[in-house]
């Protein structure tokens, strides 16, 4: 059992109060600060959760017309519930506002950093600490960019705050409550349904509770167990009736599959875990993917001394690992977070990590405690106080001295790096890469110019799969007040009307005149009618293909963009694609070979034809391939394929086969 420990230091408990709801109110005014325009726009996953949370607000149906969904459909995946609720209540006060989603998010944050205080002065005992670790908090890059946009994942470090402070409290008592246990069960609950990666880390921590583990707990530890296995019910029964739902996006950015084995599945997981676990990127590189909407701009996602704090604490709690099991559960926890992220195949990705600021933060706090550590008042001491000039005497005031020397250049880096962070942050709101990210130009440039171009028509709705971009339609069309029967959206397989103005997320316009282009979205007027697709005749099965530097080695299940060379030397046009479902497109293809011709992977990549090309003309195309698992030497065979009737090679016309070494 950990004591619990009487909060003291040179602040009263009112005066501690005061400083803190102070330090609250200015950590509020600086996570609410500019928060409808920085980030500028409104990112599409952000208008996707706010509409959703409007039609709740409004009658209790998703986007879909289902009522009072547990998880929300939306881009092929299901967005977890907490948020989206919580935000479709303040729209019942407040009705649709991006001011008001964004106030959310920051009001989340700035309360996570003040219950992670809470947590810190309770830990250490000292309200000074909790001040301290609040601060870091607020201060922390990792942490203000999670509040500072209205996704699912900045409710996530709140939750995991509220947790930790119930294991704490929980870790002080000799023996668990009814009351404990469900404060435990709710709070790890909370954790599961907020964020997608709470469906595996939500368990591990509840299997870390049986660290705390005794014989007067055991039957507050196992309420706390049931508890949550009840809480999980109703994501099981939607399992059963949605059958791999949950788990589609994971299959999508997971390395496991059903050819992978264990060893190589183990080897892959060890690999990323190991990856995401680097002090470069936490210090200073961040995230390696650059359009990650938790942009850290200008330092690292955690502030140099919170790291070191960390380390710091952690080392502390092992040495006292024996009698302190609430320690070593902080240890457990943080190794967990680390879990979900790395058993996909991006490495250190802010969103699916935003556990880890919040366990390091709170790591902290121990050793802020101990440079903060008072002189212990025994006799021995008091010995020493009497003659400071003795040889242990001297010691002990020169690490005083040297503690609290540490403790103020904690401070002052933190400030320091913390304020640089907020400056850099504010003078980046309008880069480039910001507006682009955060889908400036929708409301600036592409909503307004279709709405011009069509006048009383309708606005036509055309999106890529991967890039739904009629749900930024119908949020702004929400916020302005237009009735959403003035926007179409077009059936996977149908072309647009003639004379039709469209706004599409597709990378192929074959028949359009644009009017004005942001990636990924573009407004174009629809010349001429839907085109009629059909199968190639036996002659237009013919190409000529070239590699423009191919490479000659590939590392096992490496990923690269291959640039292929495509003559039409048949003697019939190919007609591109005009909607990403349509019938009979073009696309170069490939697949993997072994050195002997044999097929070792059928039907690897895809690169479609995005202009049309008639007899004699060519085109560059990027074909993304995916290296074997196993190493050795192979051939890479590219191909050019109509899809639903053949591959060209078949059909009589010569591949290309390039041979490569995977390491």
């Amino acid at each position: 059992m950990t004591p619990p420990r009487q909060l003291h230091g040179p602040f009263t408990r009112r005066g501690a109060g005061v400083i803190f709801l102070l330090l609250l109110a200015a950590g509020l005014a600086l996570y609410a600060s500019d928060a409808a325009t920085n980030p500028p726009g409104f990112y599409i996953d952000e208008s996707s959760i706010a509409y959703n949370a409007h039609t709740i607000a409004r009658d209790g149906r998703d986007e879909h017309e289902e009522a009072w969904p547990l998880f929300f459909r939306a881009f092929g995946d299901y967005k977890n519930p907490t948020y989206v609720y919580l935000l479709a209540a303040l729209f019942r006060l407040t009705g649709p506002s991006i001011l008001a989603a964004r106030l959310l998010s920051a009001t989340l944050g700035a309360a996570a950093a003040l219950v992670l205080g809470l947590l810190g002065a309770r830990v250490a005992g000292r309200r000074e600490v909790g001040l301290f670790v609040c601060l870091t908090a607020l201060l922390t890059p990792w942490l203000f960019e999670l509040s500072r946009v209205v996704v699912e994942v900045a409710m996530y470090p709140l939750a995991l705050a509220l947790f930790l402070l119930c294991v704490r409290r929980a870790s002080e008592r000799h023996r668990w409550t009814w009351a404990d246990a469900l404060a435990l069960a709710a709070t790890l609950a909370l954790l599961t349904y907020t964020y997608s990666i709470g469906r595996l880390l939500g368990p591990l921590l509840a299997l870390g509770l049986a660290l705390f583990a005794t014989r007067a707990r055991l039957r507050g530890l196992l309420l706390a167990w049931s508890s949550y296995a009840l809480s999980l019910a109703p994501l099981l029964v939607f399992q059963l009736r949605h059958p791999g739902a949950l788990g589609a996006r994971f299959r999508i950015i997971t390395y496991i599959t059903p050819q992978s084995t264990f060893a190589e599945d183990a080897w892959e997981f060890v690999r990323h875990y190991a990856a995401n676990l680097n002090p470069w990127r936490m210090l200073v590189a961040g995230d390696p993917n650059a359009h990650q909407i938790a942009s850290i701009y200008g330092t690292g996602p955690v502030l140099a001394a919170t790291f070191v704090l960390a380390v710091a604490g952690a080392c502390l709690m092992l040495r006292r690992a024996r009698r302190d099991a609430w320690g070593l559960f902080l240890i457990y926890g943080l190794a967990a977070s680390f879990v979900p992220a790395s058993l996909t195949n991006d490495d250190f990705h802010l969103l699916r990590l935003a556990a880890v600021p919040v366990f390091l933060v709170a790591l902290a706090a121990p050793a802020l405690a101990w440079l903060l550590e008072d002189d212990a008042r025994t006799e021995t001491d008091a010995r020493i106080e009497k003659d400071a000039r003795t040889e242990n005497g001297a010691r002990m005031e020169k690490g005083a001295r040297a503690r609290r020397a540490l403790l103020v250049a904690a401070v002052a880096l933190t400030l320091a790096q913390g304020l640089v962070f907020q400056w850099q942050y504010r003078a980046s709101a309008r880069s480039p890469r910001r507006l682009h990210l955060f889908d400036a130009d929708y409301t600036a440039l592409i909503l307004p110019t279709a709405l011009d171009a069509a006048g009383p028509r309708p606005v036509y709705l055309a999106d890529a799969p991967a890039i739904p971009g009629y749900i930024q339609a119908r949020w702004q069309a929400t916020l302005r007040r237009i009735p959403h029967d003035e926007f179409v959206l077009l059936a996977p397989d149908a072309g647009a009307p003639e004379g039709a103005v469209v706004i599409t997320t597709e990378d192929s316009c074959p028949r359009c005149r644009v009017l004005a282009q942001s990636n990924p979205y573009t407004v174009y007027v629809a010349e001429g009618e839907p085109r009629a697709y059909a199968p190639l005749d036996a002659g237009g099965f013919r190409a000529e293909l070239s590699a423009i530097g191919p490479p000659a080695h590939l590392r096992a299940k490496e990923q690269t963009t291959v640039r292929v060379r495509v003559r039409n030397t048949g003697d019939a046009v190919w007609l591109a694609r005009e909607r990403g479902a349509s019938p009979f497109q073009l696309s170069a293809g490939n697949h993997w070979l072994d050195a002997s011709g044999n097929v070792v992977a059928n039907d690897d990549g895809r690169a479609p034809l995005l202009r049309d090309l008639h007899p004699g003309e060519e085109a560059e195309l990027p074909l993304v391939v995916n290296a074997p698992r196993r190493a050795g030497d192979y051939l890479l065979e590219i191909d050019v394929l109509q899809e639903g009737v053949s591959w060209f090679g078949p059909k009589g016309s010569n591949t290309l086969r390039v041979p490569l070494k995977v390491e």
